[in-house]
């Protein structure tokens, strides 16, 4: 079963630039008077901003109408079950069912469809991202595009909150530029600042915050009872890495939900393993993509192992020393490389550093066992202290060379490791002294605690008078005493902490920990990782979070991608040319691990998409011989309502009544500040509600408040129509089949599709024989060489007018604008994007190919198209009452007939008869090209130009009369003309 971002597919087919200008005109890119958002970060704004859209302005905050997006979008009954929850707990189950409904002790995904998660790689900027998603949701609800509601971001640990406090006040720093600021405020205080209700006359916004771990059912000291805060559902919460412990009953995930169950709930994390938040990834920048993309350090694997440090036995103790040395000879070559590159320019780049993370600190109370720290503690003593076997150290050398000379690809990308051998080979035992323990001779380790940083201890050898590596675990110092006994211990004199300013410290060489301190610092400088006992069983997320961690990168000061993307950019400051042969080593995050396919398996198990590929389908070659003419309209200064029939205003009785008094109750000054319109404006919309039956369509009761009613009238007395403009040559308006997306299990399914594609893109509608002998004929008169002869002989022989590759019909139909045409024997197809897949659209093609096939057609040429909704921009223009918006009908195909002088353009659109809002698009259809009842006829370079609209179902005597002639159950229609 494939899982992926289904949301992100949806909205990914939506053009950002044609949403409202109300949407699109949003600000994503200013963060701060120092920072601007990258563009996968505004990226991701917009896709957050496409999915309000579609859920609330689209779907009305429908959750039926958003879930059927899902189902239209792949989201098939067996991801369905996976979805749904089953509640076991009874203690969680007396919860939920008080505010959702329950069937077999399940819950229906489509009841918690009211959200949109964020898959954003560690140090990709998600706390800028959910305070500019703050500002997104404040600006839309001033708009009265989405409903106001009370906005709450939790996550899961102090340091985070402290945080989002830092970066809230440097979004500040723009107050006055926004005309707001954001007043952050524990989540205990709302009913206090509710009440006071202050915030507006201090042009602040009150977001309120709390640690995600204490919400709960129940009220203790910190820990509070959500009830207490509930606010009917109504917030819009945002989740930043809040979803510890995330089992499917997972109690706090289901209180996230029913707090938001009618607002809507944001996802930020590094690590979604859940289907339901890969399901609903509005934009997917995960680990993967932040690499792909040179936001972050490559990624390399070793092959060795560090299992001499889970087998716990003496006779590892040799195993054990080359494991740690190989690390600390890797570690020595990228700070040699590091010095090499500072030859040429030298405030770039980090001063490289080795991450141990281990998994035990403190000796088991159950097996007497040295913990993995003391492990590696030790072997750094050892070598320190000069206590080295050379034959293993050169042993160390020799398997490192030999690993990258057999040139292995990093992770993520097709692109090999490149290590400079002769770099590694020279490197000896004084070198690691020198660049890894800063001194010139080998010496007993002693130890430097840090007054008031019990965390951290620092350590140095004797011989030098800089320290080398640093511990943050717990209680370090409670560590030490336990542990280290015998060792000489000072006190610095300096009670500022080593860790919260590293980069500072470039002396720190390596740095060793536990899981405990994954998160919440940030970074540069780790170029080595080693887990030691890591990567097993649950540590999918820590792995994840830590090689985040690991993977920063800073090549130039403020510019935080690798050098070659800097370079395509112009942002190198001439630099890439110069060091590019050097870079890739300190640009590389290398891993080793306890068990390597472990972890190989956890970081690649972010591509979540399966298999993903965009195919290229070929454009017809008769297309250029043709001149293929399209409509294009331009936006009127012509107001909706100045047409000669006013088109009218949906509105229920009672919003109407409560419109009018509205309107004729206050002062215009007020009415105009209140709602940001001209005068001339409210004036029009006065006089309309004079003459009610001219401008108002009466309707069954709208459950719509009274201010988001203004909003919708105001906005329809100002819209513009687009008028009919021009005709033009075809360019880039259909380009759908150039982003035909597949998802599949394997590179074999993929070669398989292809292939197939190929020999349906090779089919030429003349007999093999005839083409075989013409071939023939032209190798023997010298036109062609022997090896293109070979090559189209193998192409006559493979080529192929039909193929089927699992539920899809491959075929080469007949003068279509692109070659095949990929049909769809479902309607429910989650591998495929851009083919033709509607009951009805199939359908059709079938009676099309059937009647093309026997009868011939009266004209000069003719050509035909599929128009896909989302990507292509052949349309008409026509008001949607339902969106109060003027919309783009896109009709399912287009086809052009030249017969003499005259020209046709007819648009087929195949769909049930059931479907009523065909009535508006085939009014405004007639508006711009019909006359009296019969088509406009239009002169363009001399040709005669005529264009039609048909709708085609299966029987049209079921229809009404009014419509009857744009119907048709019969193909040949088209072509009689």
């Amino acid at each position: 079963m494939i899982i992926r971002p289904i949301l992100q597919s949806i909205v990914e087919d939506i053009d950002f630039d044609e949403l409202p200008s109300n949407w699109n005109l949003l600000d994503i890119k200013n963060f701060s008077k120092s920072k601007k958002l990258y563009k996968f970060q505004q990226n991701a704004l917009k896709n957050a901003i496409k999915t309000l859209y579609l859920y609330f302005k689209e779907d009305n905050a429908n959750k039926s109408k958003f879930y059927k997006k899902y189902k239209l979008n792949g989201l098939n009954e067996d991801l369905e079950k996976t979805l749904d929850i089953k509640i076991s707990k009874k203690d969680i189950l007396s919860i939920v069912e008080q505010y959702y409904p329950i069937e077999n002790q399940k819950l229906k995904f489509q009841h918690l469809i009211n959200r949109a998660s964020f898959w954003m790689a560690t140090g990709s900027g998600k706390t800028l991202l959910i305070i500019k998603l703050v500002e997104i949701l404040k600006m839309l609800m001033d708009l009265n595009e989405i409903p106001k509601k009370d906005i709450l971001i939790l996550t899961h640990r102090d340091d985070l909150i402290n945080q989002l406090k830092k970066h809230v006040d440097e979004f500040n720093e723009l107050s006055a530029e926004r005309g707001f600021k954001i007043h952050l405020f524990e989540l205990t205080e709302y009913d206090k600042i509710k009440n006071e209700n202050l915030m507006t006359y201090f042009n602040e916004i009150p977001i309120f915050y709390y640690r995600s771990d204490l919400i709960s059912d129940e009220q203790k000291e910190k820990i509070i009872d959500f009830k207490n805060y509930d606010n009917n559902g109504d917030w819009y919460i945002i989740l930043d890495e809040a979803h510890k412990g995330d089992k499917e009953d997972s109690k706090r995930q289901m209180l996230y939900s029913i707090m938001s169950r009618n607002g809507f709930l944001f996802n930020f994390s590094a690590t979604f393993t859940d289907p339901r938040d890969i399901v609903t990834t509005a934009y997917n920048f995960n680990l993967e993509r932040f690499i792909k993309e040179g936001y972050g350090k490559h990624i390399y694997i070793l092959k060795q192992e560090m299992r001499a440090f889970k087998e716990k036995e003496d006779y590892n103790d040799e195993e054990k020393q080359k494991i740690v040395l190989k690390s600390l000879i890797l570690l020595t070559y990228i700070k040699k490389i590091r010095e090499k590159i500072k030859e040429t320019a030298k405030n770039i780049y980090h001063e490289p550093l080795l991450l141990t993370l281990v998994n035990t600190v403190n000796l088991s109370k159950i097996k007497e066992e040295k913990p993995d720290l003391i492990l590696f503690f030790n072997e750094l003593e050892k070598i320190g202290k000069g206590n080295i076997n050379n034959d293993i150290f050169e042993k160390a050398k020799e398997e490192l060379i030999k690993e990258f000379s057999e040139k292995p690809n990093l992770i993520y990308e097709d692109e090999p490791i490149n290590i400079h051998e002769d770099i590694i080979k020279s490197i000896t035992i004084e070198d690691i002294l020198k660049y890894v323990y800063n001194s010139e001779s080998f010496g007993e380790i002693e130890v430097i605690t840090i007054p008031k940083k019990s965390q951290e201890a620092i350590f140095k050898l004797k011989t030098s008078d800089k320290p080398f590596a640093l511990i943050r675990i717990g209680d370090a110092i409670k560590w030490i005493k336990e542990n280290l006994k015998g060792y000489n211990i000072e006190e610095s004199y300096d009670d500022k902490s080593i860790f919260e300013n590293l980069d500072e410290r470039e002396d720190i060489s390596i740095l060793m920990g536990s899981r405990a301190f994954y998160e919440g610092w940030d970074s540069n400088r780790p170029n080595i990782i080693l887990f030691i006992n890591i990567g097993k069983r649950d540590a999918k997320k820590f792995v994840i979070q830590s090689v985040g961690r690991g993977v920063r990168i800073e090549p130039i000061k403020g510019k935080r991608r690798r050098l070659k993307f800097l370079y395509n950019t112009g942002e190198d400051n001439g630099l890439f040319e110069k060091i590019s042969n050097y870079i890739q080593p300190i640009e590389t995050l290398f891993i080793f691990g306890t068990n390597r396919k472990a972890l190989s398996e956890v970081i690649s198990s972010l591509k979540v998409e399966k298999l993903e590929e965009t195919i290229k389908l070929a454009k017809n070659e008769n297309a250029e011989k043709y001149n293929l003419l399209i409509p294009i309209f331009k936006e009127s200064t012509k107001k909706l309502y100045q047409e000669g029939e006013p088109q009218k205003f949906e509105i229920s009785k009672g919003l109407f009544d409560a419109i009018d008094k509205y309107f004729n109750s206050f002062d215009d000054r007020i009415i105009i500040v209140q709602n940001n319109i001209t005068p001339e404006t409210l004036s029009v919309i006065r006089e309309s509600l004079k003459d009610k039956d001219k401008y108002y369509k009466f309707v069954d009761s709208q459950n719509i408040p009274l201010n988001i009613a203004i909003q919708k009238l105001i906005s329809h007395f100002n819209l513009n129509i687009e008028e009919f403009d021009k005709f033009k040559q075809l360019e880039d308006e259909i380009i759908h089949f150039k982003k035909i997306k597949v998802f599949l299990n394997s590179e074999d399914e993929i070669k398989e599709l292809k292939q197939k594609i190929d020999k349906v893109i090779n089919y030429e509608n003349i007999p093999k024989d005839i083409l075989e002998k013409q071939l023939f004929e032209d190798v023997k008169a010298g036109k062609i060489s022997f090896e293109d002869f070979q090559k189209e002989l193998e192409k006559i022989k493979t080529m192929s007018k039909e193929e089927q590759f699992k539920d899809l019909k491959i075929k080469h139909i007949l003068n279509h604008y692109y070659i095949p045409i990929i049909l769809s024997e479902k309607e429910k197809i989650d591998y495929i994007t851009h083919i033709i897949k509607t009951k009805s659209e199939v359908k059709f093609i079938e009676d099309l190919e059937k009647y093309i096939a026997n009868n011939e057609i009266d004209a000069d040429w003719w050509m035909f198209s599929k128009i896909d909704e989302h990507l292509d921009e052949v349309y008409i223009p026509y008001y949607d009452p339902d969106k109060n918006k003027i919309r783009k009908f896109k009709p399912d195909f287009i086809f052009w007939i030249k017969k003499g002088n005259n020209y046709f353009i007819i648009f087929a659109d195949p769909k049930s008869s059931k479907y009523t809002d065909y009535e508006h698009k085939v009014d405004w259809f007639k508006k711009y090209f019909e006359e009296n009842g019969e088509p406009k006829e239009f002169e363009f370079d001399g040709i005669k130009i005529k264009v039609m609209l048909y709708l085609y179902t299966e029987d049209v005597n079921k229809l009404s009369e009014g419509y009857k002639k744009f119907w048709l159950d019969d193909v040949s229609k088209i072509f009689k003309l």
